[in-house]
């Protein structure tokens, strides 16, 4: 398999400013990515390529991505809020464009001199490298939990992974949440209510997707073929990630809807509903995935 060209960290800094001014100031991680893949014009397959296959739903990019946003708050440009926003700081604003060189030495500068604060005895030099800067943070909350998390995930029954994914639904404000007769992955697996609010609801069918890859176009278009004309609009849930292709189909203006939900964002919600995921406030925060949860599911 030919290996795919991904931009390095510190080719994203640049990047990483700009989508942030096109997007007024401030985005979601999720944005931001979207639109530095934009401004790239990065192909599916670089999109698509996975950090740690196997072993985690994380791409090489959005894990490229997660260091330049670290090294860029470090360098005072950027900040993130407890709601997972980023944006730029003041100074960020009126710096359209670094010297990546200059960035990265200056972190590198910092980071050596706080361990030297740390430990009198240090005597390791620093490398300029992603994997020596480990505490200068990723925007992500640690990613042992999630590795575990995909491991249980992708190794569930098909079955039972269709139940968790009624469960998340229905915790997260469905009704009539009900998995139809096993499809063979061919069309729809379940269907539910997505009530707004009193005077607003949706009707809705579902597709889970256990996968450790990705989820392409012609995924949302048999979906689509298969709703009835009582839906409102579609959801499919996977526990790998869409590519840009499927995403485009997805928003498709001349059709119904359907929302597209990866791993990252199900691995999120279940620790967010505490769904075999606990989370303890120790020194720092503290998430551990309880698998036979997921076995009794």
């Amino acid at each position: 398999m030919m290996q795919v060209s991904i931009p390095s960290y510190d080719e994203l800094f640049n990047p990483t400013l700009q989508a942030l001014q096109q997007l007024g100031g401030s985005g979601k991680v999720q944005e931001i990515d979207d639109k530095v893949a934009a401004i790239l014009d990065l192909s599916d397959e670089q999109i698509a390529a996975v950090h740690r296959p196997g072993k985690s739903n994380q791409t090489q990019i959005s894990y490229r991505l997660g260091w330049a946003r670290s090294y860029l708050k470090k360098y005072g440009l950027i900040d993130n809020s407890q709601w997972g926003v980023w944006s730029l700081t003041q100074r960020g604003q009126q710096t359209p464009k670094v010297d990546t060189k200059q960035v990265k030495d200056a972190v590198v500068a910092m980071a050596k001199k706080e361990r030297q604060n740390q430990s009198a005895n240090e005597t390791d030099e620093s490398q300029d490298s992603e994997g020596d800067f480990a505490e200068l943070g990723d925007d992500s909350d640690g990613g042992e939990w999630r590795e575990t998390l995909f491991a249980v995930l992708t190794d569930m029954d098909p079955i039972a992974f269709e139940r968790l994914c009624q469960r998340v639904l229905r915790e997260s404000g469905f009704t009539q949440v009900e998995v139809t007769k096993a499809s063979h992955d061919g069309g729809i697996d379940g269907k539910g209510i997505l009530q707004v609010n009193d005077f607003l609801s949706f009707r809705v069918v579902f597709q889970c997707k256990r996968y450790t890859g990705t989820v392409g176009p012609e995924v949302v278009q048999r979906l689509r073929g298969a709703m009835p004309g009582s839906a409102d609009r579609g959801l499919i849930v996977t526990t790998g990630n869409f590519t840009k292709n499927a995403i485009r189909e997805a928003t498709r203006e001349d059709h119904k809807p359907i929302e597209l939900v990866d791993g990252t964002q199900l691995m999120d919600k279940l620790k967010d509903l505490s769904l075999g995921v606990k989370t303890e406030e120790v020194v720092s925060e503290r998430v551990t995935v309880n698998p036979d949860f997921f076995a009794n599911i």
